[in-house]
């Protein structure tokens, strides 16, 4: 077990060192909505240390994605005030044990994944062809 653990934490490593900050950025959205459902769960079943963990999980991965805008890009502007609240409404869910807004959350997040995830698409078959799956 130990070892299985060990060569996927490697394969995971790898993973991001080796992957275009495309997908990076997909990667950061993936981990945002597993944060988001694990606080969801917890925030339903009354663990509110797990729910105070995964939130502000959450609220750094968008902090990342806030920091490394391109600020000389129009949408980056738009991008911004979307993530800033996003912010504010998980720390509103977080006092209030609200899994609404965190469902309104992963909404948003999940949003920005699926399109995230199509134009990388559209930039692999821009550059390979049709192989461009991701």
């Amino acid at each position: 077990m130990v070892t299985q653990n060990t060569a996927f934490n490697a394969y995971k490593q790898n993973s991001i060192t080796t992957a275009s900050p495309g997908e990076l950025t997909l990667m950061l959205y993936n981990g945002c909505l597993k944060f988001l459902t694990k606080a969801k769960k917890a925030i339903e079943d009354k663990d509110i240390s797990e729910k105070n963990t995964n939130i502000q999980k959450a609220q750094a991965i968008i902090n990342e994605l806030m920091v490394t805008l391109n600020m000389d890009q129009d949408i980056s502007k738009q991008l911004l005030s979307l993530y800033d609240y996003m912010n504010r409404r998980l720390r509103e869910a977080n006092i209030s044990n609200d899994t609404t807004i965190i469902d309104e959350v992963i909404g948003l997040t999940t949003e920005f994944r699926d399109t995230w995830k199509e134009v990388i698409q559209i930039n692999r078959q821009q550059q390979y062809g049709s192989a461009g799956e991701v």
